[in-house]
């Protein structure tokens, strides 16, 4: 995964010290409600598509940013599912990061899905009960996006 150019600059000065960033993961449904899953470069597993808010940029324009840019599908936001704080973790170059994880759900309007960048091995759409393995987490941001339901994600492992 490629460092966005904001983080570099802080990392310039800060170090590789625990930065609080925001990030966003959407759940995107299509007119089939199948869920749209990328099988992420770096872990080679399944999970919802999500990223960085660039400064400046609202979470809601982060995802449907992120969605167009990993899986060339056009997508709305529709409301906010789900509000987390996730474990701090650590990459190999000792960088510490902790991310505040706003979970959409979305609604694909039109594309075709693919693999668009090098985020991606694949990408594709799944029906709810033919899921491939996700984490916990994933699976939790997944039942939330159906529900109307008020809720807070209390993980048994790290997200």
């Amino acid at each position: 995964m490629a460092i966005p150019d904001f983080i570099r600059e802080i990392r310039a000065t800060a170090g590789t010290q625990l930065l609080l960033l925001p990030g966003v993961s959407a759940v995107v449904f299509d007119d089939e409600d199948r869920v749209l899953l990328g099988r992420r470069s770096d872990t080679g597993k399944w999970a919802l598509i999500g990223g960085i808010c660039e400064p400046g940029e609202q979470p809601a324009t982060t995802a449907v940013r992120e969605v167009y840019e990993e899986t060339a599908v056009h997508c709305v936001a529709e409301r906010v599912v789900l509000t987390q704080a996730l474990n701090p973790v650590q990459y190999a170059n000792g960088d510490r990061c902790q991310f505040l994880d706003i979970t959409f759900r979305c609604r694909a309007t039109g594309g075709q899905a693919r693999v668009n960048d090098d985020e991606s091995l694949e990408v594709d759409w799944f029906p709810l009960d033919a899921l491939p393995p996700l984490n916990e987490f994933g699976l939790f941001r997944i039942k939330q996006s159906l529900t109307d339901e008020p809720t807070w994600f209390e993980p048994t492992v790290q997200p």
